[in-house]
């Protein structure tokens, strides 16, 4: 294989130089002008080479246009999932306020807390998650993805520590933050560390394996708080922090594209033979090292403004305010207030059917069109899985809170009918308006701006999230009850809709480069017709990787080469 490649290299770059012509007595001018054309073809030969390593580079990344089958995507599977690990911990630390507090809020308890104080508990957590994203966000351009996880671990087990130990309210929301402080740590790298090792045709649905975990998490959450202590449940939590640390610490590899901008060439190329095994790899001489040292000096005296610059960019920008709308309709539409709180949601609604099994329920049903979400992502489009989520939850919401509103006075038996209507509402909101916003967070944005725009964007959902949380048994008693704030919940779904029918782009299926020219303005190269896809003459190393048999065709590959030379 790795003669191929050089042959690649020598065939697109004119590996074997030709040697000066000596001059003899010419004139001084036109030596000049001979040494200037042949310091011009040479520099021009240098440029190719560059240019060959990436396109090697470039089709060893983007596998999917040449191979679509699982196995060879088993690699990236299992570090997509391992990596996303830690989301676990991430859902059972979002799910404990609905257990926690209900036992707090119990007359027999030995922490006694207010109204105001269950919604600081369930809050808090939130809150805090801005703020360690900005830090996970630095964290991971100098330290790395899978680093920066492995140090989410140890505020995660302080906080545990300190719920599992607290004697009043004060330890409580010291352990909450810093449980929130670990989750924004370990969520935001994952999701960058799956976008850029996945193949595209397969990125959304293991991007989606982050929310699959943390819905089994909250599913352990409320099975644990229906019949364990909080205490003991805090302590049990350890145990699923560190967990996912040694699995990440012994199966997963870096991000190539991370070690390819700290100059790591090497261990790039073991990431790489790790991931994509059943492909071609560059072979890494000491050119492509010197390639990769320049692009790491340039990236470090141009890092700042880069970046900078990238915000002010319409790629910047565009999906910036995009995510801003869908994050706020998201966070309204009330998903998490239904998370946080849904032992107490299930509570208000007037039910007799016991709201610690109904949360079991809730937590399950969410595990479950986690499950089911990944496939919907990898087979239909965003938009009308956004269309479909929005249309089920309006319809949902606005049943349950007219049969809540009947219970209430009095009209109806049917007081089961509010739990159903909560459970089809989460199947519905797990279609798309949950899972979708967070998947692009990382899809919207360029490379050069991904991990800090990523974490911005994760902070910003999050605070918008503290507010809708913080802000719920206020609305409760503004509008007059909880039937009232379901038919909120209706008509935010119903915004949601409209949204996406006429403001989200379509990510499903097209390559990061594909969206990145899509908010820059510009036409996407890889969109053909079938007469020009019939026309177009592949390129040397698409032949390489498109052909079955690739000893085989070696002979052909250097015809292709000479041709291309020759033209």
């Amino acid at each position: 294989m790795a003669l191929l490649v050089k042959n690649t290299f020598q065939g697109c770059s004119g590996w074997r130089r030709r040697r000066r012509p000596i001059v003899h007595g010419r004139p001084l001018r036109r030596c000049c002008r001979t040494a200037e054309k042949a310091k011009e073809k040479i520099e021009n030969s240098e440029q190719h080479k560059d240019d060959a390593f990436r396109e090697i580079i470039a089709s060893c990344r983007s596998l999917s246009k040449y191979e679509t089958n699982i196995k060879s995507a088993l690699p990236q599977i299992l570090s997509a999932i391992v990596a996303a690990s830690f989301h676990i911990v991430i859902g059972i630390s979002l799910a404990y306020s609905a257990i926690l507090i209900p036992q707090l809020e119990m007359p027999g308890s030995d922490i006694q807390i207010t109204k105001g104080q269950s919604s600081w508990i369930a809050s808090i957590i939130v809150i805090m998650v801005p703020i360690g994203s900005l830090v996970a966000g630095v964290m991971m351009e100098f330290l790395g993805r899978l680093n920066t996880i492995k140090l989410a671990a140890v505020p995660c087990v302080a906080g545990w520590v300190s719920i599992a130990l607290a004697e009043n309210f004060t330890w409580i929301m010291v352990g909450r933050v810093l449980t929130g402080f670990a989750c924004a740590l370990g969520t935001s790298p994952a999701i960058v560390y799956i976008t850029e090792v996945a193949r595209p045709d397969m990125r959304g649905s293991l991007i989606s394996s982050g929310p699959t975990l943390a819905s089994l998490g909250m599913v352990i959450a409320y099975a644990k708080g229906a019949f364990l202590h909080w205490r003991l449940v805090s302590w049990i939590c350890i145990i699923y922090t560190v967990v996912p640390v040694l699995l990440i610490q012994l199966f997963v590899p870096e991000s190539p594209v991370w070690l390819v901008s700290k100059g790591r060439i090497e261990d790039a190329a073991r990431s790489l033979r790790f991931l994509y095994k059943k492909y071609p790899q560059p072979e890494h001489t000491e050119r492509e090292t010197k390639i990769a040292e320049a692009e790491k000096n340039v990236d470090r005296h141009g890092v700042q403004q880069s970046k900078l610059r990238g915000f002010l960019r319409p790629t910047g920008y565009k999906p910036m305010i995009i995510l801003f709308w869908f994050f706020l309709i998201q966070q309204f539409s009330g998903i998490y207030i239904t998370l946080f709180f849904a032992v107490t949601f299930i509570q208000d609604v007037g039910t007799e059917v016991n709201a610690f099994t109904a949360s079991i329920f809730v937590g399950l049903t969410r595990f479950t069109m986690s499950l089911l979400n990944a496939w919907l992502l990898k087979r239909f489009p965003r938009r009308q899985l956004v269309m479909v989520s929005t249309t089920g939850m309006a319809i949902c919401m606005f049943v349950s809170g007219l049969f809540t509103l009947w219970i209430k006075e009095g009209t109806t038996t049917l007081t089961w009918i509010p739990v159903v209507g909560l459970l089809l509402y989460v199947c519905s909101s797990m279609i798309g308006l949950l899972t979708i916003p967070w998947t692009m967070t990382a899809e919207l944005f360029p490379t050069d701006i991904r991990g800090i725009a990523h974490s911005i964007s994760y902070s910003m959902a999050n605070l918008l999230m503290f507010f809708a949380v913080q802000s719920y048994r206020t609305i409760t008693d503004l509008l007059g009850g909880a039937y009232a704030v379901q038919w909120m919940f209706a008509v935010v779904s119903v915004i949601g809709f409209f949204f996406a029918l006429f403001f989200l782009p379509e990510t499903h299926g097209k390559s990061l480069a594909e969206i990145e020219a899509f908010f820059a303005g510009k036409a996407p190269t890889t969109q053909r017709t079938p007469a020009a896809e019939r026309a177009a003459k592949p390129s040397v190393t698409e032949h390489l990787i498109r052909s079955p048999s690739r000893e085989a065709k070696l002979k052909e590959v250097e015809l292709m080469l000479k041709n291309k030379n020759g033209a």
